[in-house]
């Protein structure tokens, strides 16, 4: 099986663009985008400054847009044997991928997606730092006691803290054990509480968007598990602004799966250089420029394919619905059979306590987290599996 990976805001360069419009029916498509986005994509991917792409309004539109060129020229939306996950706004690509959106539609999205974050900064002083190294439940641990959000948990020993500026540098001056911290451009706290009111004005667009179910298997960033149908897609890709990325998950998600080969979409190399440390074994290709699709469409003939009467094994992550302490149910060990809607434990926060039940029938087969432990509202605690095969 391949994975197809959609890189999210960092991943821009200047002229980024210019290579692609070499190809046939680009030049075209770049201005059917420009049009849903609102802006002059063939300026802004060729001509414009570093300075001028790295705005959140500008970077979210023009990256989807050139990880939706380059999948049309794969041929990727008309074939649905693949795992396809985006990193950030690399979901809104990763919809149009797997056909839920069309590509001017995951363009457009993202325009009023960026530009409403850019928004939601502006309220607050913001931003984000790398750590890097240590152990990550430690180093998690440490953003939350710094009064911060591990707003990215990529794997590869990367999590990235959110949140207010001042608590940002005094995690730099006392970093958790282990870990050294990397201050990050970015406008603000994305994958936050800070980006809240572009949750709502993006629930408001969202609701007038057409969206059809995946048909490759979906992958979201807050979990790990495989998107089923265009509605749950849609409210995930509205969430997932002020949910954290757990990158790591989907990359756990694809191991389980067996992907056994697997493609960045450009512009490419930050997906694949954390899928080198984490995904041992598997082809890896990032696609930087057209003279990359050749070899791409050879790794999609050998991998792109299931074997015959093989099962692909559902994966759902359990994640918290408040921020509270964690107790796991009585009783409930790994390996143990749960039936839907079965309580798997409880948080409690200091007004009440919420009960936390098995979106579907499985096998729990993974605790994420230990009875005790003080966790943020959509953090998985548990992983189970439902497959045909149990």
């Amino acid at each position: 099986m391949i994975a197809v990976f959609a890189p999210g805001q960092g991943a821009q360069s200047p002229g980024m663009l210019a290579p692609w419009l070499e190809l046939p029916g680009v030049p075209e498509q770049v201005a059917e985008l420009s049009e849903a986005a609102g802006l002059d994509l063939l300026r802004l991917g060729t001509t414009a400054t570093a300075e001028e792409i790295k705005d959140t309004a500008v970077t979210q539109p023009l990256i989807v847009a050139l990880g939706v060129i380059v999948a049309e020229r794969l041929g990727l939306e008309s074939d649905a044997e693949r795992v396809v996950a985006g990193h950030s706004v690399g979901e809104l690509t990763a919809a149009a991928v797997s056909g839920a959106l069309t590509g001017a539609e995951a363009v457009g999205l993202a325009a009023r997606r960026g530009s409403e974050m850019a928004a939601a900064c502006a309220l607050t002083p913001t931003g984000m730092s790398a750590l890097l190294g240590g152990d990550p439940d430690e180093v998690a641990a440490g953003i939350e006691a710094a009064g911060l959000v591990p707003a990215n948990r990529n794997g590869a020993g990367q999590i990235v803290a959110a949140g207010a500026l001042d608590k940002l540098a005094q995690l730099a001056a006392a970093p958790p054990a282990g870990a050294r911290v990397r201050p990050l451009a970015v406008a603000g706290a994305f994958h936050t509480h800070y980006m809240a009111p572009a949750e709502t004005a993006l629930a408001e667009f969202a609701a007038t968007l057409r969206i059809a179910d995946p048909r490759p298997i979906l992958l979201s960033n807050a979990d790990g598990a495989a998107v089923v149908t265009g509605a749950e897609l849609i409210a995930r890709l509205v969430r997932q602004v002020t949910l954290p990325v757990r990158w790591d998950l989907c990359l756990r998600t694809c191991r389980d799966l067996g992907v056994g080969a697997a493609i960045e979409l450009a512009p490419a190399g930050t997906l694949t250089g954390i899928a080198k440390r984490e995904l041992t074994g598997v082809e890896l290709l990032a696609i930087k420029s057209p003279d990359d699709l050749d070899r791409a469409r050879q790794l999609i003939e050998n991998h792109g394919q299931y074997a015959q009467g093989e099962h692909v094994p559902d994966f759902r992550i359990v994640v918290t619905p408040a921020k509270g302490v964690f107790t796991r149910a009585d009783g409930l060990d790994e390996g143990r059979d749960v039936a839907r809607g079965a309580t798997l434990g409880t948080i409690a926060t200091n007004r009440e306590q919420h009960e936390i039940l098995a979106p579907q029938a499985g096998v729990l087969t993974e605790w994420l987290r230990a009875s005790g432990d003080i966790v943020p509202a959509g953090l998985p605690v548990a992983r189970i599996h439902s497959g045909a095969d149990l």
